[in-house]
C-alpha cells in the first residue's frame, strides 16, 4: 500500500506543531517541533491501522499523493 499524505502545521491555538493523515480520520499527534510531530505520527498511524484491523473496519486508501518536501528553519 502506498504512504498516507501527511499535513504538518503550527496551532497558535495549541501552541504546538500537529501532524494529521487527512484519509485516516481523527488520525493525528501533537509535538514541539515539526519532526517531533512527524514522530508522534507515525505511532498513531501505526495504532491507528491496528485498531481498524482488530476491530475489522474498512482501511481507506490513499486518496492524496505524498508529498516530499525538506523541512527548514
Amino acid at each position: 500500500m502506498k504512504d498516507y499524505h501527511i499535513n504538518i502545521f503550527y496551532s497558535q491555538d495549541d501552541n504546538c506543531y500537529v501532524a494529521d493523515i487527512p484519509d485516516l480520520k481523527f488520525c493525528s499527534a501533537f509535538g514541539d517541533s515539526p519532526e517531533e510531530a512527524l514522530k508522534e505520527l507515525e505511532v498513531a498511524k501505526k495504532l491507528w491501522l491496528e485498531s481498524a484491523i482488530q476491530e475489522k473496519r474498512s482501511i481507506p486508501k490513499p486518496k492524496y499523493r505524498p508529498a516530499i518536501y525538506q523541512l527548514t528553519d
